[in-house]
């Protein structure tokens, strides 16, 4: 299961308490305190891992804790140190602050460390209290509580491109063709329920990552549907392409569908609409495409270089999108990066 949003009550561990003890040893008269420090409870670290594909490792736990330290011992021994809980989450996880909102961190890269949470200090053991006008001191001190936070983790997925459209429209073919990626394809709305990864290698050994995301239907902005289940995973795409349905197929029209899925993104977040895009008129091997596609391009706004004909099942005209593809995701990285 794709899980891209839980909430978990994380807390450190507890640091162990000192202690009060006093050397006994046959040959020692007055032999004086030697209680031991409590150690340190266990850290809380959030880790960022490419090999994690979702939050589904979280999504039945609502309390995660770490490690208590151990008490001290006699003869000034300090108790064992809580071990620090590492908990891996995929790398484009969003942590925020369950009561304020707060961001704390944002994990957009690999092995990236974050600690949420410190484990309580140890408590102090009577030896720590001796001093010239106190030989026999009996004090120690407890161990201190470890930090603990509410935290809603949220994925948003990191790819070059995604690709945008409504149930059906082909974008699950269209990523099995060009990423082989055995996605399941079937001719009813919604068969994609979670976002699919794959890698598209071109000539020359470039290659870049394209993303499928559950299709949008009109309102996703108010998150009817699939609605911010689609939405929040384009965000921090570089490139968006939108993929059409050209077939006339359940009433389908190229024209309002581009329109409603702009809508869409701008009752979102009107900087998706700032991002670079293509459009993929697909199924043109159809009957009725030539009429659908013959009036989009009629209609469309935008430079003619941006919108491509395909047909994703028998991969026409695939290989020039994903090339244009490709040069636009690094033209908008030189911009971006200067």
């Amino acid at each position: 299961m794709f899980v891209d949003h839980v909430i978990l009550e994380i807390k450190a561990g507890k640091g162990g308490d000192g202690v009060i003890a006093w050397r006994r040893e046959k040959y020692i008269p007055k032999g004086g305190p030697c209680g031991g420090d409590g150690g340190k409870g266990g850290s809380v670290v959030f880790v960022a891992d490419s090999q994690i594909p979702s939050l589904e490792a979280y999504r039945n736990r609502y309390e995660i804790k770490a490690q208590n330290g151990q008490g001290g011992g006699s003869n000034n021994r300090r108790g064992r140190g809580g071990e620090t809980l590492f908990l891996k989450v995929p790398v484009g996880t969003l942590i925020r602050d369950a009561e304020t909102g707060e961001v704390l961190r944002d994990l957009t890269e690999g092995e990236i460390r974050y600690e949420i949470c410190r484990g309580g200090k140890g408590g102090k053991g009577n030896t720590n209290f001796k001093s010239p006008t106190n030989r026999a001191p009996v004090i120690c001190t407890p161990g201190k509580k470890g930090e603990s936070i509410k935290v809603e983790l949220e994925l948003k997925l990191i790819a070059d491109v995604g690709l945008v459209g409504f149930p059906n429209a082909g974008k699950s073919t269209l990523l099995c063709t060009v990423a082989n990626v055995p996605v399941k394809i079937a001719p009813y709305p919604f068969t994609t329920l979670r976002p699919h990864l794959g890698y598209v290698y071109l000539e020359g050994g470039a290659r870049f990552l394209l993303a499928d995301i559950p299709g949008i239907i009109e309102g996703a902005s108010n998150n009817r549907g699939l609605g911010y289940e689609f939405l929040r995973h384009i965000e921090r795409t570089h490139l968006l392409l939108f993929v059409l349905d050209s077939s006339g197929i359940d009433g389908r029209d190229p024209i309002s569908d581009f329109k409603t899925l702009r809508k869409e993104l701008k009752s979102y977040d009107q900087e998706l609409l700032r991002k670079p895009f293509l459009v993929a008129l697909n199924k043109i091997d159809t009957f009725e495409s030539e009429k659908h596609s013959k009036a989009f391009k009629k209609f469309y706004p935008f430079r003619h270089e941006t919108l491509f004909e395909i047909s994703a099942l028998d991969k026409q005209g695939v290989n020039q999108l994903m090339k244009q593809a490709w040069t636009l995701k690094s033209q908008t990285e030189q911009i971006n990066a200067s």
